[in-house]
């Protein structure tokens, strides 16, 4: 049998092999934790909406009825209210976050790079109760007022921006989503536009290409896998908005035709009803809500994830 050696090699001392089991031992716990946690929650949000599933079963999801006197649920409205801001928050927020990026990388003096890019970021920082607030003191009037009227003006014939002008409603929700979503993008698009090798671009513009044609041709180009996962990244934060949305959406059950109506949410209607809950069955179907935002939310990062390892395999293989 070979024998088993008591001495650590020259420089290592016993207190180093502690050091190197007590922190693989709490790195493997706090992995583990998350886990944990992550079924615990799920545990949790299946279980309470057990008695609104084997009363509603699957039916709850295409049924639009949300009648607490009569016990009767229905998720449907919500999913629509929850598909449409986030979509429409996903439209605007891209584009501009995009923009900002590439204007923090490509163009901007280096005196303002940095300053832009910390305001940028300190928006993501702002209490989303806050941007509720403004949301119905300043976008509110903003939109009766102005670009509500504007829209019906020019596409009225449209029956997205059709009816009467207001303050609450999907499309203030969804702008409202928006502001929130741009920070998160902005941020990882600027990370990304900066792992663009400088001698891709030296070499683009050195065969006379464009700044313009720089940015479509390498670095949009370089970039598009990761891009992808930061704008589905945005969308996970506009799906789980809750406070902002419940203060600037109207908090109505119906399937709105027009942008200017009312609607409500998956997460705004957990928030806004779940403390005063009439009955079990109601708490329940909030649950269910719960559940379904919850699929939607883990749908949302798995793909992320997916693309994000499909642009680091590319790279890796590319290099």
């Amino acid at each position: 049998m070979t024998a088993v050696p008591t001495e650590f090699p020259a420089g290592r001392r016993f207190g180093d092999r502690i050091g190197d089991n007590a922190l693989y031992a709490i790195t493997a716990a706090a992995g583990a934790g998350v886990v944990v946690l992550i079924g615990a929650v799920a545990w949790k949000v299946f279980d309470g909406s057990s008695l609104a599933f084997s009363d509603f079963g699957l039916g709850f999801l295409v049924h639009s009825v949300w009648d607490p006197v009569h016990n009767e649920f229905g998720a449907l409205s919500f999913i629509y209210g929850t598909a449409v801001t986030s979509f429409i928050a996903l439209l605007l927020a891209a584009p501009i976050a995009i923009g900002i990026a590439l204007y923090l990388t490509e163009l901007a003096p280096r005196a303002i790079r940095e300053t832009v890019g910390a305001l940028v970021e300190m928006l993501a920082a702002i209490p989303s109760v806050i941007l509720g607030l403004w949301g119905i003191l300043v976008l509110g009037p903003f939109m009766l007022n102005h670009l509500e009227p504007w829209l019906q003006s020019f596409l009225g014939w449209i029956p997205l921006f059709s009816g009467d002008p207001s303050q609450k409603g999907i499309l203030s929700a969804s702008i409202v989503l928006t502001i929130m979503a741009v920070p998160i993008i902005a941020s990882v698009a600027r990370e990304l536009f900066v792992r663009v090798p400088a001698e891709l671009k030296d070499g683009a513009r050195a065969l006379g290409a464009t700044r313009w044609e720089v940015v479509r041709g390498v670095v949009l180009q370089y970039t598009r896998a990761g891009l992808g996962a930061a704008v589905i990244l945005g969308l996970g934060r506009a799906l789980g908005e809750a406070i902002a949305v419940t203060q600037v959406i109207g908090g109505t059950v119906n399937i709105p035709s027009s942008l200017f109506e009312s609607g409500d949410t998956l997460a705004s209607r957990i928030a806004a009803q779940y403390q005063g809950s009439a009955s079990n069955l109601q708490t329940s179907s909030l649950f269910y809500l719960a559940a379904i935002l919850l699929v939607f939310s883990l749908i949302i990062n798995l793909i992320a994830q997916l693309i994000v390892r499909r642009f680091e395999h590319t790279h890796i293989g590319a290099s």
